[in-house]
């Protein structure tokens, strides 16, 4: 009885983590595909100089820098919030972060080649999976690593805002650079966190529906990054 037991538990929940992966990867997927449709129609001079521009045409608007930095707030907000906040709220939330990110990302259409744009998606895409499994199907402990790679994320955050001001090409490429690296190691981390929460099933239905979408939104967070990084290295500016 405790080995029909055991099998049937294994069953149940290889079920429900392929549910919730499924679910992560719909948030993550559906994330990029409005981010990038907004950029799509977004990105281009005409809009760029009517809205992100001040009124004299010689420095960008201060709209340019309130979207440029609301979806890390709002990013912030969803992930510490959640537990208080509905799943309608959140669905709302997360796709007004994905509209605002769209926003934000508008001017690579303005900076880089479609044909950069997609390379380099494919290779990020490339990266992004590679380390998803290998995060995923690692016995090893990653939560040292991780760690290690959020002190990266910070150090590159901190150079990343400075460079606003110093305008380093020099400095750009070192922190895609790091970047690279960076992204790469916590989507494995995170791959390995997520499968954890996966398989806890003493979770009710409502906590792993919203745990769905955080997970997908951290993902996208990363492939975003990580796609923004080797778009520095690889692409040739216009």
């Amino acid at each position: 009885m405790s080995s029909i037991f055991n099998q049937e538990n294994v069953g149940y929940s290889k079920s429900i983590t392929r549910e919730f992966f499924k679910n992560v990867y719909a948030y993550m997927f559906a994330a990029l595909s409005v981010s990038g449709i907004v950029a799509y129609y977004t990105g281009t001079p005409d809009f760029f100089s009517k809205y992100f521009f001040n009124s004299a045409g010689t420095g960008l608007s201060p709209l340019f820098w309130v979207v440029s930095f609301a979806p890390v707030g709002l990013g912030l907000l969803i992930q510490m919030a959640y537990q208080r906040l509905s799943l309608l709220s959140l669905l709302i939330l997360f796709f007004i972060f994905s509209a605002l990110m769209g926003l934000s990302l508008s001017s690579v259409m303005l900076i880089y080649s479609i044909n950069e744009i997609a390379l380099t998606f494919f290779v990020a895409a490339g990266a992004f999976g590679g380390m998803a499994i290998l995060g995923y199907t690692t016995k090893t402990d990653l939560t040292k690593f991780g760690s290690l790679m959020y002190m990266g994320f910070i150090g590159i955050f901190i150079a990343g805002i400075t460079n606003i001001w110093f305008q380093s090409d020099m400095m750009s490429l070192i922190i895609a650079v790091i970047g690279v690296f960076v992204f790469t190691g916590l989507t494995a981390y995170y791959m390995q966190s997520l499968k954890s929460v996966a398989q806890n099933q003493m979770m009710s239905e409502i906590d792993r529906a919203k745990l769905s979408l955080i997970g997908g939104l951290q993902l996208y967070i990363l492939f975003i990054n990580l796609f923004l990084s080797l778009l520095r290295i690889l692409g040739g500016r216009d």
